[in-house]
């Protein structure tokens, strides 16, 4: 194993480590804003699957999330679940997204690039605007969920561990995904799609199944998000600002890498849960990850990690150069070298040239 994958093995254990201590606390809305750090941990790293790992940006992963909120909330009224078992209907979340993921990337991939964004973006406003007047979604009304008759010193603890489980097995799958044939495929179609498909690759399979494989995880957390919040409504299911959230945690931490997405949602999410609870104004946040997206696209377009690593690369391979340098001494030639020492001496004894 490289020396980067242990690293990066080792970070992982740290992190989960550091993670499954958290709700021992028993702080309440400590565990509370966990539920949500895991959440867009998960989020933006089956976001990154697809458009990080191909190049291809949507903004339309807020589908996959609604389609999992409303697959739990339907099952859920017509059943009325309580319990335990609640959490058997996640995977089925997963499976309604993965399934809607087909026509649409169907659709969707067949353009590249800018063209692909805006066709995400209209799909995804339909979705929204179905879930808004359709009467078997509840319309603006929404569904609730029946009441959870859960201690509510520890109501939290389920969610977070089912969301810390489902993180962690977001990031061993795109880290298996990253290490596999599959994976090159989906490199070689962002940095040169054509010239992918004229060495085998075929493209739309590719792309089709990262795109579903993305969207099965987020439908996962669709349903999650469905029982923890107590609400199905089209407005939350269904948010541009999820889109652009998911999207902003990738490219601060480093769009299409490993590790990059963790930290961005690590780096991000605690703010927004912060801003939830403490800013009075509801647009203040919104306006400062906006704000925040535009300075990361102009100044760290690579993200914090790349950047960082790029830095201290070159840092290293400046002190490395000093060190040969300095056990090697100066150049031959040189004033301070012994061949330069031997020829100003030779010059002293001999005189000037006449």
């Amino acid at each position: 194993m490289k020396p980067a994958a242990i690293w990066r093995a080792a970070g992982l254990v740290v992190l989960v480590g550091a993670a499954a201590v958290i709700p021992l606390a028993k702080n309440v809305t400590v565990t509370h804003v966990g539920v949500f750090v895991l959440l867009y941990v998960g989020a933006a790293v089956g976001w990154n699957i697809f458009s990080g790992f191909t190049g291809y940006i949507s903004l339309g992963a807020a589908v996959f999330f609604g389609v999992g909120v409303y697959t739990v909330a339907l099952i859920s009224k017509h059943l009325d679940l309580v319990g335990g078992v609640v959490f058997a209907l996640y995977p089925l979340a997963g499976l309604a997204a993965a399934v809607v993921a087909v026509p649409f990337g169907l659709v969707a991939l067949r353009v590249r690039r800018h063209t692909f964004v805006v066709v995400t973006i209209a799909i995804f406003f339909i979705f929204q605007f179905m879930a808004s007047n359709f009467s078997w979604t509840g319309g603006v009304s929404g569904i609730f969920p029946p009441f959870l008759d859960w201690d509510p010193n520890t109501f939290d603890m389920p969610f977070y561990y089912t969301a810390l489980v489902v993180a962690v097995a977001s990031a061993v799958l795109a880290w298996a995904i990253w290490g596999s044939r599959f994976g090159l495929q989906l490199r070689a179609i962002r940095d040169d799609e054509d010239r992918a498909r004229g060495l085998g690759v075929k493209t739309m399979r590719v792309k089709l199944t990262a795109f579903v494989i993305s969207g099965f995880i987020i439908g996962i957390l669709g349903g999650l998000y469905f029982y923890f919040q107590s609400e199905a409504l089209p407005e939350y299911a269904f948010n541009p600002f999820f889109d652009l959230t998911v999207a902003l945690m990738a490219f601060i931490g480093g769009f299409g890498t490993l590790s990059g997405p963790i930290f961005g949602a690590l780096l991000l999410e605690p703010y927004l849960g912060y801003a939830q609870y403490q800013v009075t104004n509801a647009y203040v946040a919104e306006i400062v990850l906006g704000a925040l997206f535009l300075v990361v696209i102009i100044f760290l377009p690579r993200g914090i990690l790349p950047t960082a690593g790029e830095k201290l690369t070159a840092l290293a391979a400046g002190w490395q150069r000093r060190a040969a340098s300095r056990d090697t001494g100066p150049p031959p030639g040189t004033p301070g070298s012994p061949a330069g020492a031997a020829a100003a001496g030779s010059t002293a004894s001999t005189g000037p040239a006449p």
